[in-house]
């Protein structure tokens, strides 16, 4: 117990007087002869006794009248040490991840709980952050204000980033009061991290009544040709008694096809749709799932197909390149070395120098400046190649230098399967294939990175950028690669990567970079725009592209049209990162040294409770008046 006065507790001790005046009183019974005295002692024994008692019965209720007045004006209460602290510091994190659609027992986990925010919160201010906002010192009618109008984020905190995060917001002093609640589902991202021993954390777990949810994870090509594409979409589910979904292709706002999906054996499944390979595809597949609604629906786009522009600059036969890049796709030109024409290297994509004996000065220069616009060179080299001249060119495109070359056989044994070139292009990596050979090449002293090597480890394939070179030469004479199944995949690869076209989508939050091929004035740029959203990339002008990186923007998944000024190139898909979808969970009672709650109500019961102030005095002033009436009946009716 704890007084809110305890000075006036000193009056205590006046207490001691009544006391000391009973027991020292000066008063003398007075001695009366009496004849008949037999009878008279014995009543005058009984009456002084009685006497004496009843004196100690009233000293006694007068005493407990006056000390219980005494304390009832000192103002006695009990209280915890939380409710006793006058610099409490309040921050709370509210998770607002997609998972936080998921049903509760009274509705959207997100919605219930803003709304029980709303309903409880007392604190007089108080800082606040989410997956994607954040307010510092704001008042409660601030918060009122904004709490209801909290938008989903596909963006999670894990533990450890909130409990980094809520420390920026607690001031730095040492006698504060630091109070984190924490709202969460609690997906799982990483195990609890150790809680700061100046941090009091209190956790709400809120739970999904049926923790299921059917999800579109993927769209892929996974073939076509000149009239169609066939095109995969993969559905990931989770939970139980999940049941046959409806999943239907748009092209814009035109239903193209429908089918459904069944679960009833696996957990996943994939669906293909054929559709016309022609013109673009504006794509969208929508899925009817009510538990989690942001990842029914996928955006992808197939743009109308753009030609690829590829000159080879021959001095050996190029008839193998003629067959590579005979399609659609590609716009080839070949160019003897002796007639080549250079006003056409700035408008083209890729180049190759076919096993050239000598690279003069002017051609140097203009590849130079062609790689620094944002295109592609491969350099095969020639068995006579001239080396001085070779390496001035390899120099300015940092592929290294070149020493003689070595008539030896070797074997081309190792692929880089995680290099770009390769990435996709085997199911498994594979070790007993025929390998190809060469009969001679050259040795390099190179920092760029290697595709291909021989069997002692030394590079076959060298990459600086997008620029490539052959350390050895490729014809029929020297070389058995043109006829090896990697002359396909890696020389049209390079060619593919020399204009990054985008992406049927991609992922929102990530860093994504594509080519738009336009060439634009030196004051012009590019901007993404839907109907609600317009806004400017991140964009590096080159000769015929401009490369366009976005990270933190666009925010909303949808189809975004590429505009220069008014005019329209193209259109990019942007989705939300599907992790969100895996409806795995933390248990949060073992995250140790964290007091976790059911619900936000109970959690703010527990609050209020920390808080109180039991008050006694009222108490005391009753037990006051209650001695004081005890005394009168004593002095009434004792005899």
């Amino acid at each position: 117990m704890q007084f809110k006065h305890p000075e006036i507790l000193y009056a205590l001790f006046l207490l001691l007087i009544p006391i000391f005046i009973h027991l020292f009183q000066l008063r003398r019974f007075q001695k009366v002869e009496f004849t008949n005295v037999a009878f008279l002692k014995k009543v005058t024994i009984q009456t002084r006794k009685s006497s004496q008692l009843k004196k100690w019965l009233t000293l006694l209720a007068r005493m407990l009248a006056l000390a219980c007045v005494i304390i009832a004006f000192a103002q006695p209460f009990s209280a915890s040490k939380t409710a006793l602290s006058t610099n409490k510091e309040t921050v709370i994190y509210i998770d607002n991840s997609f998972s936080m659609q998921a049903k509760g027992s009274d509705g959207p986990m997100l919605q219930r709980a803003a709304q029980n925010l709303f309903e409880n919160i007392t604190a007089e201010k108080l800082s606040w952050f989410s997956n994607n906002s954040e307010r510092k010192n704001v008042s409660v009618q601030d918060f009122k204000n904004e709490i209801l109008g909290l938008e989903y984020s596909q963006n999670q905190l894990t533990p450890s980033q909130i409990l980094l995060k809520a420390d920026q917001f607690f001031s730095k002093e040492n006698d504060v009061q630091r109070q984190l609640l924490l709202i969460s589902d609690f997906q799982v991202k990483e195990t609890f991290p150790e809680i700061p021993e100046n941090m009091n954390v209190n956790v709400v777990q809120l739970k999904p009544v049926n923790p299921s949810n059917i999800a579109i994870d993927s769209v892929y090509i996974a073939s076509k040709n000149s009239a169609n594409v066939q095109l995969t979409v993969r559905i990931s589910a989770n939970g139980e008694d999940l049941k046959q979904t409806p999943i239907s292709l748009f092209n814009g706002e035109k239903l193209v096809a429908k089918t459904a999906v069944d679960f009833s054996e696996k957990n996943s499944n994939t669906i293909d749709f054929e559709i016309e390979n022609t013109e673009g595809f504006n794509g969208r597949i929508e899925l009817t799932e009510p538990n989690i609604p942001f990842d029914n629906t996928l955006f992808f786009n197939i743009n109308k197909p753009k030609k690829i522009k590829v000159l080879a600059i021959n001095e050996a036969d190029g008839n193998y390149l003629q067959r590579l890049f005979n399609t659609e796709e590609f716009d080839f030109v070949q160019q003897p070395f002796r007639n080549l024409n250079y006003n056409e290297i700035p408008d083209q994509n890729f180049i190759i120098l076919n096993e050239l004996t000598e690279i003069p000065a002017p051609l140097a220069t203009a590849l130079k400046a062609f790689s620094e616009g944002g295109g592609s060179v491969l350099i095969i080299p020639s068995g006579q190649a001239e080396v001085g001249n070779y390496n001035s060119v390899l120099s300015l495109l940092d592929l290294g230098t070149l020493e003689n070359l070595l008539p030896q056989e070797k074997r081309i044994t190792k692929i880089m399967f995680s290099h770009p070139l390769f990435e996709n292009v085997f199911e498994k990596q594979v070790v007993n294939f025929q390998y190809p050979t060469v009969n001679s090449f050259y040795n390099v002293a190179s920092n760029a990175s290697a595709a291909l090597t021989y069997e002692d480890g030394k590079p076959f394939l060298l990459q600086s950028g997008k620029n490539y070179f052959f350390t050895s030469p490729i014809n029929t004479e020297n070389s058995n690669f043109q006829n090896s199944p990697l002359v396909v995949p890696t020389i049209y690869n390079m060619s593919q990567l020399s204009l990054a076209l985008p992406d049927l989508y991609y992922e929102i939050g990530s860093q994504n970079t594509f080519a738009v091929p336009v060439k634009l004035g030196s004051d012009e740029i590019l901007t993404l725009k839907t109907e609600t959203e317009n806004f400017i990339p991140l964009q590096q002008t080159k000769a015929n592209q401009v490369l366009i990186t976005t990270t933190d923007e666009p925010n909303a998944a949808g189809i975004y049209e590429i505009f220069s000024k008014e005019e329209f190139l193209e259109n990019v898909s942007y989705n939300y990162d599907r992790s969100e979808s895996n409806l795995n969970y933390l248990n949060a009672e073992d995250w140790q040294g964290a007091k976790t709650f059911s619900s936000v109500e109970s959690l703010f019961e527990n609050i209020a409770e920390q808080n109180s102030i039991n008050s006694f005095w009222k108490w005391f002033a009753i037990f006051a008046l209650l001695f004081l009436i005890l005394e009168m009946l004593i002095l009434k009716f004792h005899k």
